[in-house]
């Protein structure tokens, strides 16, 4: 059975290389408007439920500071600023109208910052956040790699990045099922909503030549940090990973943690 992955269209918001940036903020600035409402509709809902899993992960300490990076319209950033200890969190985004989205979506006295900003080139000084959280967003960075780096430099010692990504499940035949249903179904849903079928076929595109969760977990390794866990969604539809920054007492060499059983979200 061949790879439904491998039959990914050209889709002119997907750049490579130096392009990369500029087509993804076309892309965020042509769907901000209507974003939240298609990822109801594109996942049942259930995004909301896997990213309340995401803030649940990080554990920040009592008045700690967020980074929510690629906070597009905020839902996380939101989230996380709800929980209780009253968390510092900055919202940052490259995209202006997603950020826009971002601040109408924010009632007032909530505690959060949005910043216009590139993940490549956090405008932070070291060691500057208790926990950083991304939701869909590693996938869009032109370097994955130095967008890795520049989490773990704002991270202090013990703090702990987040991600919620597309994943791969390991069986074949449910990894076929899932390509064929992005590669079918999310053109249908950017049609139906912007008119063009592109603006969320480049989903399937970009799933497709990022890696998967255990892949990433591996990367997350090499950029430094340590104790990295990797919790399959879906039976690995979707995948959260979480990393630790070692802390002054705390260095010894990093291991992957055992994948755990699937379970119900």
């Amino acid at each position: 059975m061949s790879r439904a992955e491998d039959a990914a269209p050209e889709n002119r918001y997907y750049a490579p290389g130096s392009e990369r940036a500029e087509k993804v903020r076309l892309l965020f600035s042509t769907i901000a408007r209507r974003y939240d409402r298609v990822n109801d509709w594109m996942s049942w809902g259930m995004h909301r439920r896997w990213k309340r899993r995401l803030v649940g992960s990080i554990a920040p300490r009592a008045g700690g500071r967020v980074l929510d990076l690629c906070c597009g319209t905020g839902d996380v950033a939101r989230a996380l600023a709800a929980q209780p200890g009253r968390m510092q969190v900055v919202g940052l985004d490259f995209t202006p109208e997603m950020l826009e989205v971002a601040r109408q979506a924010t009632p007032p006295g909530l505690a959060v910052r949005y910043e216009q900003g590139d993940a490549l080139s956090l405008p932070f000084p070291d060691a500057s956040f208790d926990a950083v959280t991304c939701a869909y967003g590693l996938r869009n960075l032109a370097d994955l790699d130095r967008g890795l780096r520049e989490a773990f430099r704002v991270l202090r010692p013990s703090g702990r990045l987040a991600s919620l990504e597309f994943g791969r499940p390991r069986h074949p035949v449910l990894s076929w099922i899932y390509f064929a249903y992005l590669r079918m179904m999310l053109p249908l849903f950017g049609l139906i909503y912007f008119r063009d079928p592109q603006t969320y076929g480049y989903i399937f595109m970009s799933v497709s030549k990022f890696p998967d969760q255990r892949e990433l977990a591996q990367r997350m390794r090499a950029a430094g940090f340590t104790r990295v866990e990797v919790h399959d969604v879906m039976a690995g539809a979707m995948g959260i990973c979480i990393a630790e920054k070692a802390g002054t007492e705390d260095v010894a060499p990093a291991e992957i943690v055992p994948l755990p059983a699937p379970r119900p979200v």
